[in-house]
């Protein structure tokens, strides 16, 4: 099975320091949803995993998030493409959970729910905290550099990011990074 595993604010849609807190708030970055039908079209399952403590914290609702994940896969469906599944840790920072990233326990329940080692799938994110859970759960992480990604536009990787970060412009730069990586692969000659 061909799995990517996403986080969800600043990577497929815009970020906010107030949270993402409702459908209307919700906007899909540019281009991002035809980098996810790309994927699709290319075999890729795709996965979100996302921290929300803004449940945690009482700033929305689970029919809040609901209605804000239906908007995203519409709005995706109109764009061709789809997401498997969404994998959230509710909790509020201070809580002391295993699925708030960068702890792995999202992606550790990604890898059970779907029956695959994730040892080398590819995830991408737009923070330290993304890439550390993946990369905690076996994942080669990529960084977009959108949402809080911006910040390392054009500066030195902080030590926070695993060693073996791979970085894209946005997550269509990623998406094509993918697609075309394994096509090249496929054509490689064997030995």
């Amino acid at each position: 099975m061909k799995l990517v595993i996403l986080d969800r604010d600043g990577t497929i849609n815009a970020d906010s320091d107030e949270f993402v807190k409702s459908p209307e708030e919700w906007l899909p970055l540019p281009g991002a949803l035809e980098a996810i039908a790309r994927l699709n079209h290319a075999g890729w399952h795709v996965v979100v995993a996302s921290n929300q403590s803004g449940l945690g914290r009482g700033l929305f609702d689970v029919a809040s998030l609901n209605a804000m994940h239906t908007k995203m896969h519409r709005l995706l469906a109109a764009a061709g493409g789809r997401i498997d599944a969404v994998f959230y840790c509710p909790h509020a920072p201070d809580d002391g959970c295993a699925c708030r990233k960068p702890r792995p326990g999202l992606f550790e329940q990604i890898g059970e729910r779907f029956g695959v080692e994730l040892a080398g799938v590819p995830t991408a994110g737009d923070s330290a905290r993304d890439l550390q859970a993946g990369a905690a759960a076996g994942c080669e992480p990529h960084l977009v550099l959108t949402g809080k990604g911006a910040a390392y536009r054009g500066q030195p990787l902080p030590p926070s990011l695993p060693a073996n970060t791979i970085v894209h412009e946005d997550l269509a730069a990623f998406a094509g990074f993918i697609v075309e990586r394994e096509a090249a692969f496929k054509k490689a000659p064997s030995p």
